[in-house]
């Protein structure tokens, strides 16, 4: 596998997890690989502390904190490569994730993107939508609590499939995506209106209209999931009006 791959990571006052995402990624990456890192004005030491330890890492700082979506399409004219990235802060690799999912991909030219595995640190697996989101899957997704996933949440996660095997997939988590980097640019990178939340599962639709979007379980990555959107009422509020943008532009269905 000779390809090239690019990955970004969007900071934004990120110094608690940043050294874990890039020093796991850079040690154990293997195919050509050049990193970047979108800073939308972290204030907490997470630009020096970037500019210190990681030279080899290209930073580029925002003029302010401008989104999620926004922050990965700020260095889209950048990309030269044939695969890129989407990585979140708080997303840990403990093997060659990025030459896995670029040699999927080379096998695969219907693939337009891949979604990996995702586990907590711990070893847990995530319970994230792969199926196209609805407001009874969402519904399901927020009122979930420590026990056994609903009905309904297992089945917005594609639980009643195998998953033990690639499957085509309808949403894919924003944590980590991995796309034809030709692709990302002739799709216009995430939507601008989307400041953050539901930009994932629309890029995947805009995917899917042109390629498949595939769930990849033997490439995994480890993700220290927060969920922020369930304990900051600010958060919540973004994450409704995502919500309605997608749903005016997608359907309910």
């Amino acid at each position: 596998m000779n390809k090239t791959v690019t990955g970004c990571i969007v900071t934004y006052n990120n110094i608690a997890t940043i050294d874990n995402a890039l020093g796991s990624l850079l040690k154990c990456t293997e195919a050509p690989f050049r990193m970047f890192v979108v800073d939308n004005g972290s204030t907490d030491g997470t630009i020096e502390h970037i500019e210190k330890h990681y030279p080899e890492v290209t930073l580029i700082r925002s003029t302010g904190n401008i989104g999620f979506g926004a922050g990965h399409n700020l260095i889209m004219d950048m990309l030269d490569s044939d695969y890129h990235a989407i990585i979140n802060p708080d997303i840990i690799v403990r093997d060659d994730v990025i030459s896995k999912l670029a040699a999927f991909l080379d096998s695969n030219g219907d693939v337009g993107m891949v979604s990996p595995e995702i586990r907590f640190p711990d070893g847990r697996l995530q319970i994230l939508g792969k199926r196209r989101p609805t407001p009874l899957y969402l519904a399901a997704s927020r009122m979930r609590g420590n026990g056994e996933p609903s009905k309904l949440l297992k089945e917005y996660a594609m639980m009643d499939c195998d998953l033990s095997k690639p499957v085509d997939i309808q949403n894919a988590t924003g944590c980590f995506m991995f796309i034809r980097t030709k692709l990302f640019k002739e799709i216009g990178g995430f939507d601008k209106k989307y400041f953050m939340y539901f930009e994932d599962s629309d890029l995947t639709l805009e995917v899917n209209s042109r390629y498949r979007t595939v769930y990849y379980p033997r490439a995994t990555v480890y993700h220290e999931w927060g969920r922020e959107s369930k304990k900051n009422f600010k958060l919540k509020l973004i994450q409704i009006q995502s919500m309605l943008h997608y749903f005016a532009k997608w359907g309910l269905k």
